[in-house]
């Protein structure tokens, strides 16, 4: 196993009642009291966060190359952090690929995968993706010429190995959020309404201040896409929690917000990029169609009315990072993170920077060999957009045909 390393941790000052203690350093964790947890912005500085998406911990466990796809993962996720310090970390879904986890408790291999950010002490926050519960399915490697299988269990720790620890029931979701935050005080996801039970990760977290915490910079929404357990999908119930919930903590719309899931919802298909990527579209892979939710419930036809929303970050599709405007907003893939999974695209993770006054926010892709690439700048002063920028070439091209005629 790659040794982590620990950093210094100076970031928040955060409470509801607990402290974590990493190498005599102490952060200290909060709740509002509307219920939502907030993170304060460090004085003087922009707000990062990493975004994580498809890791795909614990695929191919009774293989040797599966494991070190593992081993692969961490050090990617240990030169990212180290690159970018980030403020903050969102694991986007598919964390774990459930359906090749033959043990009992599938969060051994969510503990390895979340361990370089709660090695550096930075607050996370995770929302499933379609493999973090799928169920297990039988290796056709396992059965031998009479059919019967022989059971590989993989050694996951000392506590966890041999046929003993087979299990083929899966872990669900509501397990393991329940385990990552109940052994994690550095966790700020949340199991979401039981009203929305079994779609698990629904909430929001408010970004604060750093002058003051109950002054909002952003609200960051987190929706559970489906898969897996039940079909791919954000509910009509999840859209109706988000408007309560919206109206709830941000009534006039006055706060900016950004918003993550796994899946693509099907506006992506209406703006990917053909043939490479290009204006007003940004990125550096577009290697296979979007694979979107089943169907389109009225999540987006929220988000897309409601003007404080920027922005939608998603993973999910290996080979495509890409993000292409839509209406008002930005529709984002995130960059496959994982070694498990399919493609041999190379490894990255997109980042998020976030400025409080006035608000806008930078995101990039950060490769695993260091390199940045993939601007996106949203919201700044100095800012051109798109219809005027259309505005002004429309006034050149007019310009120029004048001069010629």
């Amino acid at each position: 196993m790659t040794i982590l390393s620990f950093t210094f941790f100076s970031l928040f000052i955060l409470t509801v009642g607990s402290d974590y203690q990493v190498l005599g350093l102490t952060t200290t964790t909060t709740t509002k009291a509307s219920g939502e947890r907030y993170v304060q912005m460090r004085a003087g500085a922009p707000f990062k966060i990493a975004l994580f998406a498809d890791l795909h911990y614990g695929e191919a466990t009774s293989t040797d190359w599966g494991p070190l796809q593992d081993v692969n993962s961490t050090r990617v996720m240990n030169t990212i952090l180290d690159d970018e310090t980030p403020d903050f970390v969102i694991y986007l879904g598919d964390v774990i690929t459930a359906n090749n986890i033959p043990i009992a408790n599938a969060s051994l291999y969510w503990d390895q995968a979340i361990s370089p950010t709660i090695s550096r002490g930075i607050p996370f926050a995770s929302v499933f993706g379609n493999h973090d519960d799928a169920p297990f399915e039988w290796p056709k490697e396992w059965f031998p010429a009479p059919g019967i299988p022989k059971l590989i269990c993989p050694e996951v720790n000392s506590t966890y190995s041999g046929e003993e620890a087979c299990s083929f029931r899966g872990t669900q979701r509501i397990e393991l959020m329940k385990h990552e935050i109940e052994h994690n005080v550095l966790s700020y996801s949340s199991n979401g309404p039981k009203a929305l039970w079994p779609s698990i990760s629904n909430y929001a977290i408010q970004v604060s201040s750093s002058d003051d915490p109950k002054s909002s910079v952003v609200y960051l929404y987190f929706l559970d896409s489906g898969g897996g357990s039940y079909p791919q999908v954000i509910s009509n119930a999840q859209a109706e929690w988000f408007r309560n919930k919206s109206e709830e903590i941000n009534p006039n719309s006055s706060v900016p917000e950004l918003i993550f899931w796994h899946i693509p919802s099907q506006a992506y298909n209406k703006v990917a990029p053909q043939l490479g990527i290009h204006k007003p579209c940004v990125g550096s892979i577009n290697k296979e169609n979007v694979s979107s939710q089943a169907a389109e419930l009225g999540i987006m036809d929220l988000l897309v009315k409601r003007p404080s929303v920027k922005a939608i970050f998603v993973g999910h599709n290996h080979g495509l990072d890409w993000c292409c405007p839509n209406e008002k907003l930005w529709l984002c893939f995130a960059r496959h993170t994982g070694y498990g999974g399919y493609g041999d695209w190379p490894r990255g993770a997109r980042i998020i920077e976030i400025t409080q006054q006035p608000f806008s926010f930078r995101t990039w892709i950060r490769m695993e060999d260091s390199i940045v690439h993939s601007k996106v700048v949203h919201g700044s002063a100095n800012q051109l957009s798109y219809k005027a920028f259309d505005q002004m070439i429309v006034i050149l091209l007019c310009y120029f045909m004048c001069l010629i005629f």
